[in-house]
């Protein structure tokens, strides 16, 4: 039992308060602080989108469509995949929109969904996949991927960071590598319990930095496009699957 002294009218008393009665109101308050958190409300799919792919384009998209390996903790579903054929360069975007990010998303002013990318290059002959770039917090990333098979994404759990299949971690941004993202879960646990507080979601990841690395749930995305399009500027059929506020990310990687 907590204790803790007030003074009525001169006379000094002892009132006792329970460790549950304490949790219990900091989750109350916490509630109170984040109750008009963000909330994702994703728009219906419209039956036809401009610069809707044909069906050369659609079998295009699904071949090329790269199979995602989660964190094996990973506490937040995929809400939507829109891949984008681009008309002038032989790559293909693929957009993809999750339920929430881990961190900052209990203040009202956040986005409610973490959209991320993966870019699949191909040969125009031959139609298989050459070169896999991927979004990783402000960066991109890119690997060959010539005799390497279907196109496969590392995603980072509860950020959504997304690898290359494989990748070397010293590879990585000096600033920006896993150890220091998985060392930071730690020092932003009441930013975590915040969002549980507002959205949902984990309390946070309690696990070795071996698990963290544990990318082990399989999810092909060749099945789940929900739109494919050919335009060089995604950003309309964004916003009308993923919303006004989706995160407006840097549509194409740079020429090599």
């Amino acid at each position: 039992m907590a204790r803790c002294r007030r003074h009525r009218a001169g006379v000094p008393q002892v009132i006792r308060v329970s460790r549950a009665s304490v949790a219990a109101l900091i989750i109350a308050s916490a509630t109170l602080v984040t109750a008009c958190g963000p909330h994702v409300v994703l728009p219906a799919i419209p039956e036809s989108l401009a610069n809707q792919s044909d069906s050369a384009g659609v079998a295009l998209a699904r071949s090329l469509a790269p199979t995602l390996h989660l964190q094996r903790d990973e506490p937040f579903t995929l809400e939507r995949v829109v891949a984008v054929v681009n008309p002038t360069r032989p790559i293909i975007a693929y957009h993809l929109l999750w339920s929430h990010d881990i961190n900052g998303q209990w203040v009202p002013w956040a986005k409610a969904s973490d959209a991320e990318e993966v870019w699949v290059g191909y040969d125009p002959r031959t139609l298989l996949p050459t070169d896999l770039w991927t979004y990783w917090h402000g960066d991109i990333l890119h690997t060959s991927w010539s005799g390497k098979g279907d196109p496969a994404v590392a995603v980072q759990w509860g950020k959504h960071g997304d690898l290359p299949y494989g990748v070397i971690e010293s590879d990585l941004p000096r600033s920006r590598t896993l150890n220091l993202f998985y060392a930071a879960e730690f020092v932003l646990l009441p930013d975590i319990w915040l969002g549980k507080a507002s959205h949902g979601g984990p309390w946070g990841f309690f696990h070795s930095y071996s698990r963290y690395r544990d990318f082990t749930r399989v999810v092909p995305l060749q099945s789940r496009l929900d739109a494919v399009v050919t335009t060089n500027d995604p950003r309309p059929v964004l916003r009308a699957l993923f919303g006004a506020r989706h995160a407006d990310k840097q549509p194409w990687p740079a020429r090599q």
